[in-house]
């Protein structure tokens, strides 16, 4: 299983053009349970942080299509039924990567209701994948992680069936 690289992704390709500039781009985050209830967390390669199934829309793709590629990519199983629980759009949702790229967060976030497949370790972007169970999350490499994981994870609990936009 191959994906493209970062640098002829869309959001890299706008990088070469634009350089440290903000930028706001379209992208997905999944929740992703096991039977247990644990939540699907991935080790990135090269950054030696935990993270949820995500990852930025590409050009001629819909938000669902990015959903399915990026979790097919990063954990090798195919997402079969997924609910939108919220779209994080604010401002105050900004961060900056090593390279001081600067980017105002507007993602969305999907609970994936059905899934099959076997799970990959490993993939060509993760180095390990694990179920957590809720009171013992893995940390992220930056501070905004650990908080926007244990927001997603808060919003998911009080979801009823209405989108929640921030």
């Amino acid at each position: 299983m191959s994906s493209i690289g970062w640098k002829d992704s869309y959001v890299g390709q706008l990088r070469d053009l634009i350089g440290h500039k903000k930028l706001i781009h379209p992208s997905i985050r999944a929740i992703i349970r096991d039977a247990e209830g644990k939540v699907l967390f991935l080790d990135r390669k090269g950054e030696n942080q935990w993270g949820m199934p995500a990852g930025s829309m590409e050009l001629n793709e819909s938000i669902y299509e990015t959903l399915t590629r990026e979790v097919k990519e990063e954990t090798g199983i195919h997402v079969i039924k997924a609910t939108l629980v919220a779209i994080y759009t604010g401002p105050h949702k900004s961060i900056k990567n090593d390279f001081g790229d600067e980017y105002q967060m507007f993602e969305f976030l999907f609970l994936v209701d059905e899934w099959s497949g076997e799970l990959l370790r490993e993939t060509d972007e993760t180095q390990n994948a694990e179920f957590f169970p809720l009171d013992r999350l893995p940390i992220g490499s930056k501070n905004f992680w650990d908080y926007h994981h244990k927001e997603v994870l808060q919003d998911l609990s009080h979801f009823k069936g209405q989108l929640f936009l921030k």
